[in-house]
């Protein structure tokens, strides 16, 4: 009796998942169902299929990346497989790339991000044709050269905390673990920025927002890969959905409670001067959201309370923990290189010689060397590993036609490693970046921030907070990392997460 009811419980959910998988296929176009009959495919049967999904599904977030690894391996650059009822092709030939991510035809994002839609709701990561074109016009202006200098002040700040908290916790010889410092700096970064708050994550506040936007990440990858969470009713029943809810209500509190106190403020400031010069008014502005805050201004029926939430949500999202990795694995790698570390700090000597003044718009587009340190960074570790498009028409490949519905992945982790592309694709090669003959061959292989009519909006915000904190850190100390790159170990979230990283020393100078 005993065995005849655990038998029950173990095959009516095999059962059930087999026969999802073949009604999700019979609801499917005939082409998008044969795809894998002109495309090489992983799955070329059914259960090779169910066998995938379900290794997957029980795989750990740091077993991922190789997975795929393999498959193209195996596979080559245009592979083919279906995953839990779903139809995917990786892509890792820049010419198909470039084809994919150049037309605004094929800018939909995948089904996948639907699952950030309850934290980011429809902004500009997650919105999709002329909604999407519509918001990113508006938000251009946000990110041009005169309001990135507005940000200026508040990098170098939190930049000069960082470096005092790292020399004080490194005094006596201490070895420490830097990505926790650097992921607090960039918060204060982030929030004072886009926000126009002070968080004062670096002086131990704000402990359960850090918290917050960890959970509710891990709670979204993992419902990627457990199909099983992909129903709303499941998700938000199971542990995983739970935490992710209550995750998201700490940061839309936060967020709504910001967004209410400047809005006081605005009206407040148009009240007590009636004739105030609005345009003077705006460039002495600060933070994202006080400008988006005018284009609400100018622009009522584009923008509602909700809208400007939801874009604020997505810019901390994007922005803090994307630019917190990158920072910390570029100094890691740079404690591991002290003749690389070297040339940067001679290079940043030349610049300021012996001033401990801040670093200046003009300064930045002098850091040459270091910007392609940290672009060498950015191939080894991107700080986003992976993002799909579903496509709404047929995609006409070099050799391929894709059809629609399927979901495209392009994984940047595994295309910066093709060594046709980047010869001895494990080594610390800043000087790849150096070389103008690479240029035009990185153009679609080379998407720490995407690229085409989707790229990264933030990106040149996000390499003025990398050049700033790391000069500020290389003005002032000398790096040791305390082990090689083998002891690096990382895990693909939304996000590429650290496993595990050897500790590292900071010496003033």
């Amino acid at each position: 009796m005993i065995e005849s009811i655990i038998y029950s419980l173990v095959l009516a959910p095999c059962v059930a998942f087999v026969s999802y998988l073949v009604y999700s296929r019979l609801q499917k176009p005939l082409e998008y169902r044969q795809i894998s009959s002109h495309v090489p495919s992983a799955t070329k049967t059914f259960w090779s299929e169910v066998q995938l999904s379900w290794n997957l599904a029980m795989k750990s977030p740091k077993e991922l990346l190789p997975t795929f690894t393999k498959i193209i391996k195996d596979y080559g650059p245009v592979v083919h497989f279906n995953l839990s009822g779903r139809s995917y092709v990786f892509l890792t030939d820049p010419e198909d790339i470039k084809i994919l991510l150049s037309s605004s035809e094929h800018s939909y994002k995948g089904p996948e991000y639907d699952m950030l839609r309850p934290w980011l709701n429809d902004g500009l990561l997650l919105s999709s044709g002329p909604k999407w074109q519509k918001r990113r016009k508006l938000l251009t202006n946000t990110f041009y050269f005169k309001t990135l200098d507005m940000y200026n002040k508040s990098l170098n700040k939190h930049a000069q905390v960082l470096v005092k908290k790292l020399l004080e916790a490194s005094a006596d010889d201490t070895e420490i673990s830097v990505m926790e410092y650097v992921t607090l700096c960039s918060l204060d970064m982030i929030c004072e920025t886009i926000m126009g708050t002070e968080m004062n994550a670096q002086e131990g506040k704000s402990v359960q927002y850090v918290h917050s936007i960890k959970s509710a990440c891990r709670s979204v990858i993992d419902r990627i890969f457990q199909f099983w969470l992909w129903n709303d009713f499941v998700f938000k029943i199971s542990k995983c959905g739970q935490t992710f809810y209550s995750s998201i209500k700490v940061l839309h509190d936060f967020t709504d409670k910001v967004i209410e106190n400047k809005k006081t403020l605005l009206k407040n400031e148009n009240n007590s001067n009636i004739t105030h010069d609005k345009n003077v008014g705006r460039m002495q502005k600060k933070s994202f959201l006080d400008l988006i805050l005018n284009i609400m201004e100018d622009n009522p029926d584009q923008l509602t309370d909700k809208d400007i939430r939801e874009e604020v949500d997505t810019f901390l999202f994007e922005g803090h923990d994307t630019t917190s990795i990158s920072i910390t694995m570029t100094l890691v790698l740079l404690g591991m290189h002290p003749d690389i570390q070297d040339r940067a700090r001679d290079e940043l000597r030349s610049i300021f010689e012996d001033s401990d003044r801040d670093v200046t718009m003009e300064d930045l587009n002098s850091m040459k060397y270091l910007e392609a340190i940290i672009k060498e960074s950015l191939r080894l570790y991107p700080s986003v590993p992976g993002f799909t498009r579903e496509l709404q028409t047929t995609l006409k490949l070099k050799n391929y036609s894709i059809p629609p519905m399927t979901t495209v992945a392009i994984y940047p982790y595994i295309l910066h490693r093709i060594e046709t592309l980047y010869p001895n694709p494990e080594e610390f090669v800043p000087e790849r970046f150096l070389d103008v003959d690479n240029k035009s061959k990185f153009l679609f292989g080379y998407l720490p921030f995407s690229a085409g009519v989707r790229n990264c909006i933030g990106q040149k915000y996000a390499m003025n907070q990398m050049k700033t904190v790391i000069s500020t850190i290389l003005r002032r100390s000398k790096l040791e990392t305390l082990g090689s790159k083998d002891d690096i170990s990382i895990s693909t979230q939304l996000i590429i997460r650290i496993e595990s990283l050897p500790k590292m020393k900071f010496f003033r100078i």
